[in-house]
């Protein structure tokens, strides 16, 4: 199976402490095992790493430790996909269509990378968001609490 990892999940797979830490972790280990192939896109690297950084926990998680963390857990193990500009301006093409506005590009950025590697689930704790800014990829996105 071709799995698709957002930033939140990814976050509560490697954060013991996250309210979603054990389902994460069970579909990330399954991509480490090499039971399913997982993506990423590079933009959920840059995310990740500043949400890693800037958590509200103590001790806080230096720099260093974050990327290897995302070396480790995504890099590693992960193929990550990139966007073209051309890619861009698909999508922006995408959201103009459905009056889709502000910040959830960010979000539409990752699900157009997921629709680009052709991908069989988007696992994210970010369900609504997602479904709303890329319904074409709406049967395949599920949470790690539903698997």
């Amino acid at each position: 199976m071709r799995v698709f990892f957002d930033a939140s999940t990814l976050l509560a797979a490697i954060i013991k402490a996250h309210p979603a830490h054990a389902s994460a972790l069970l579909t990330l280990q399954r991509v480490q095992q090499k039971a399913h192939t997982g993506f990423v896109a590079a933009h959920t690297l840059a995310e990740l790493y500043a949400n890693l950084t800037r958590l509200p926990i103590r001790p806080r998680i230096p720099p260093k430790l974050a990327l290897q963390l995302i070396q480790h857990n995504v890099i590693e193990t992960c193929q990550i996909i990139s966007l073209s500009g051309d890619d861009y301006v698909t999508l922006l093409t995408h959201l103009a269509r459905l009056e889709i506005t502000g910040a959830a590009i960010y979000d539409a950025l990752l699900l157009h990378a997921a629709w680009i590697a052709n991908v069989d689930q988007v696992i994210t704790l970010n369900l609504h968001d997602f479904r709303r800014v890329y319904p074409q990829l709406s049967d395949k996105i599920v949470s790690p609490l539903e698997l």
